[in-house]
């Protein structure tokens, strides 16, 4: 899956967040409800613009941008 294909930068769109083409869901969207337990079948059924092959986009673009970011962990942040 080319990631390119379904995700585009815009900045006329969200300003600029990663989004799915053609629509106005971003990417931090997406992610957010996988990680909150959302299904593909969910984010389906919320949003009928999307299909299983954007939610795999949306997958493989931040798959591929943690490869590409460098950062560091807290063991115990600052309270």
């Amino acid at each position: 899956m080319d990631w390119r294909e379904r995700i585009v930068c815009d900045p006329e769109i969200l300003v600029g967040k990663p989004a799915v083409k053609g629509t106005r869901l971003s990417v931090e969207l997406i992610l957010g409800w996988l990680a909150q337990g959302w299904t593909h079948e969910a984010l389906l059924d919320a949003y009928p613009q999307l299909t299983r092959d954007d939610i795999l986009a949306a997958l493989a673009f931040a798959a591929e941008k943690m490869r590409e970011e460098s950062y560091m962990l807290l063991d115990n942040p600052a309270t």
